[in-house]
């Protein structure tokens, strides 16, 4: 079942991206296993998915320990992160989308250096609908925190993430092209190559205006347990 969701979400993928004149390699698919178990992840995996996001610290961390043994899986963490739980991140994350503040980036970066590892990439969740209850920063103060990032040797700061309000498809083209145009405004692809948006029920929208990593959750693992 979540090999056949899994295909017919790439389908979906790499049609969204042909339907708006690009390579469908340029648009990575990010498997959202958070609240799923350890083994809907190693079916994905079976079926020859790398790149799994989760939400939750500590659930990172466990299921990090459980599948150990799949040397190539990928953890990206998209959640909102609190500092004091940087460190299960820091230690197993490929990526993080939802670095927001400075206090935070610098948390990844000191975990990282105790750790002696690669730096660690970094985007930063932007609140690009101008929602109160939404986590990201601001666009006026977001010059100023990618500025902070760059100055961090153990993060690699890779590009920019947020999410839209739910529900309607034409709002949500209006944040991501929001976004898409803060890039483009900060130095474009070359200063920010990644741009993660777009879930279950607006990839196509994303990929559309631009989206290089769309995060799905529910379109191949069902609803969350």
């Amino acid at each position: 079942m979540i090999a056949r969701r899994l295909a017919e979400t790439r389908a979906r993928v790499d049609a969204a991206a042909r339907a708006a004149g690009r390579d469908p390699s340029t648009v990575a698919l990010l498997a959202v296993s958070k609240t799923h178990p350890a083994s809907a992840i190693r079916e994905a995996y079976a079926a020859g998915q790398r790149d799994f996001g989760e939400s939750y610290a500590q659930e990172l961390r466990d299921k990090a320990e459980e599948l150990v043994d799949l040397g190539d899986l990928r953890w990206h963490f998209i959640g909102h992160l609190q500092t004091n739980k940087a460190k299960y991140v820091a230690r197993v994350a490929h990526a993080v989308h939802s670095v927001d503040d400075g206090d935070l980036a610098r948390e990844l970066a000191k975990r990282v250096a105790s750790q002696g590892r690669a730096p660690l990439r970094v985007l930063v969740e932007v609140n690009a609908g101008i929602e109160a209850q939404k986590a990201g920063v601001s666009a006026e103060a977001l010059p100023e925190l990618l500025a902070a990032v760059r100055g961090l040797p153990q993060l690699e700061l890779r590009g920019l993430m947020t999410m839209p309000p739910f529900g309607d498809l034409a709002v949500a083209r209006r944040v991501f092209d929001r976004l898409a145009a803060l890039r483009e405004r900060l130095g474009g692809a070359a200063a920010l190559p990644e741009l993660s948006m777009g879930m279950s029920d607006d990839l196509e929208v994303a990929v559309a205006a631009g989206s290089t990593i769309v995060r799905v959750g529910t379109a191949i693992f069902g609803a969350r347990e």
